[in-house]
């Protein structure tokens, strides 16, 4: 390895005892080895700094630095500050990097000059590591553009390798964008600079309910109008608006010139995606938070009846699989009043039975 590593891997680390083993045997154990992997301890509690301790005295690659607790936007910026490579890879506490993410990721941007950030596919795990989804987003600059002012998700934070250059230039994260600090950077790097995916499985995501963005979501949404409101603003009057604000709020929105009700479009949006997530991950205590919160949501706008029946639908199948039939009919009963079409749905798939039965019948028959 030479005396400055080619790409420096940064975690953050806050009481991850638990995956913390299996995340950073990921990295050291990549076909790519010319690399440094910095990880931030931010005041964690449980063992996760004497396992650091133990990485630091067996693998020179491994930069530890048990800090005082200052929160995820602060440990990032140490991490990324301490960065000495040419290519900073992100890296979560609980997840796991395929073998030659590294190597592919790397490769890419040697051979892609324009491109500042590079994310790629991952799948989703659940806490046993078992497979529950595969997500592939869009691979190149402009399909991965129109995403984010969809305000979709087209870059996975911790599948990033992005260039340390186009990192400084940025002045790094921005507390007052938590949990979207992430999307805050890339909106503000890729105004300078290319973007990209790799068609490749670079990550495992581990899903889990205590994921900060998905506790905080109305939160990070706000931040999420936040960013591209921003972006707009820099990019029509090549000046930042002044954003001196601990918190983003619905009125320092307004400001910016985010309506109320863009504001709730947004939020329902997000609400519908992040349901659906978390059902394909098996998620379901955070589903039926979820669930709630849309509902609650409806009451102070319009949400489309799609939306709130397939809601109160996913509902209705946890409640059924977790045998309350009587809140499973609740919700199943709120569900089709909301959308009538819903009942309709099983007299369809019971036709659709009964006609493939027949088509196999009159098979044997002939």
């Amino acid at each position: 390895m030479h005396s400055t590593p080619l790409a420096s891997v940064v975690m953050t680390v806050f009481n991850g005892e638990r995956f913390l083993r299996e995340a950073i045997d990921s990295i050291l154990s990549q076909t790519f080895s010319d690399f440094e992997l910095i990880i931030i301890n931010d005041g964690s509690t449980d063992g996760a700094a004497a396992m650091l301790d133990s990485y630091v005295r067996s693998d020179p690659r491994v930069r530890a630095y048990n800090e005082e607790h200052t929160g995820a936007v602060a440990s990032l910026n140490r991490g990324c500050g301490l960065a000495r490579g040419k290519y900073i890879a992100l890296m979560d506490q609980d997840d796991v990097s395929m073998p030659d993410r590294l190597e592919r990721q790397i490769g890419f941007l040697e051979k892609h000059e324009k491109v500042g950030l590079l994310g790629g596919a991952f799948e989703g795990i659940d806490d046993q590591g078992r497979r529950v989804f595969l997500e592939q987003p869009p691979l190149e600059d402009e399909p991965i553009r129109a995403a984010f002012r969809s305000f979709s998700f087209p870059i996975c934070h911790p599948a990033v390798l992005m260039r340390k250059q186009a990192f400084d230039a940025t002045g790094g994260y921005r507390a007052p964008f938590l949990p979207a600090e992430d999307y805050d950077l890339f909106y503000r790097i890729i105004e300078g600079w290319r973007v990209a995916n790799l068609p490749d499985v670079v990550l495992r995501k581990r899903i889990h309910s205590n994921q900060f963005s998905v506790r905080s979501l109305r939160q990070g949404i706000l931040s999420l109008l936040a960013s591209h409101a921003l972006s707009l603003a820099r990019q029509r009057e090549s000046v930042e608006p002044p954003c001196q604000v601990r918190v983003i709020s619905e009125e320092f929105l307004e400001k910016l010139g985010v309506s109320r009700t863009s504001q709730h479009r947004a939020l329902v949006s997000a609400y519908a995606f992040y349901i659906g997530y978390m059902s394909r991950a098996s998620q379901d205590d955070e589903v039926l938070r979820l669930v709630d919160e849309l509902i609650d949501l409806s009451r102070s706008g319009p949400v489309d009846r799609a939306t709130l029946s397939n809601a109160m639908l996913s509902a209705a199948r946890i409640h059924y699989g977790r045998g309350r039939p009587v809140r499973a009919l609740a919700c199943l009963g709120r569900a089709v009043l909301t959308r009538p079409v819903v009942a309709g749905r099983p007299l369809k798939r019971a036709a659709n039975s009964l006609f493939r039965k027949s088509q196999v019948q009159a098979g044997r028959v002939s």
